[in-house]
């Protein structure tokens, strides 16, 4: 477990300093694919890092003056695409456990003058958030890189207010990957290695006591950007 931990980071660290995605195709390439319009991506375009496998911003209504926390924040793009949504009264907090992309992210707001977002060190799977506190959750291609995804789970429902929402786009199996492939980490970091499949990350997301509503399937991304393995982006909408 530590040991995927530490791939990760060290891999992000990189991604952070070189730009290059988990692919390291054209960023804006990947990105309109995954759903971001033209507009959305020159909004900040040093946040873009093509990392993504949806658009979680856009798969719910986020309003004004709500409290947004994205998982896995990277280089910010998710963050401030939020922040546009709540407005001044609303509040915007990214997490991410590498240092490198928090400083990224952290940058970009402050050269963009976003007011109302805010960058934290930290794990998904131990929030440096209150309890209830948060009205919505995104989270864009990050779960599967966790080694404890239904801990990720229960730590969004510690943070979500009673009637909160997740927004979640992820990289779910459709077959079961060898065991050469679980180890490669190229494919660890390309958000492949850790996925689980699909019905065991639906289950997980249950078994934290929360309940998960699909909202789209992509199954093209597989051609599109992972040589034809058996997976999809899954886009779901997660409630208490």
């Amino acid at each position: 477990m530590a040991n995927v931990k530490k791939i990760v980071k060290e891999s992000y660290s990189k991604i952070a300093k070189t730009g290059c995605g988990c692919s390291c195709n054209s960023n804006r390439d990947i990105s309109k694919e995954i759903g971001y319009s033209d507009s959305e991506l020159a909004n900040v375009p040093e946040a873009n890092m093509g990392l993504g496998c949806g658009n979680p911003t856009a798969l719910g209504e986020i309003k004004k003056g709500e409290t947004v926390l994205d998982l896995g924040s990277g280089a910010g793009i998710d963050c401030f695409l939020a922040s546009k949504k709540v407005g001044e009264k609303g509040k915007v907090i990214g997490i991410d456990m590498t240092e490198a992309m928090v400083e990224k992210a952290r940058k970009n707001a402050e050269k963009y003058g976003y007011k109302n977002v805010e960058f934290r060190l930290g794990e998904i799977e131990k929030l440096p958030i209150e309890d209830k506190s948060i009205d919505v959750i995104i989270s864009n291609c990050v779960v599967n890189l966790s080694p404890d995804k239904e801990k990720v789970f229960k730590e969004a429902k510690r943070a979500l207010k009673e009637n909160g929402r997740m927004y979640v786009s992820d990289i779910v199996l459709l077959k079961e990957l060898t065991k050469k492939q679980r180890k490669n980490e190229k494919l660890i970091v390309g958000c492949v290695g850790g996925a689980l499949l699909k019905e065991d990350y639906l289950g997980i997301i249950k078994k934290a006591g929360l309940k998960a509503r699909i909202l789209h399937e992509d199954t093209w991304i597989s051609k599109a950007q992972y040589n034809g393995i058996a997976l999809e982006s899954l886009e779901l909408e997660i409630t208490n």
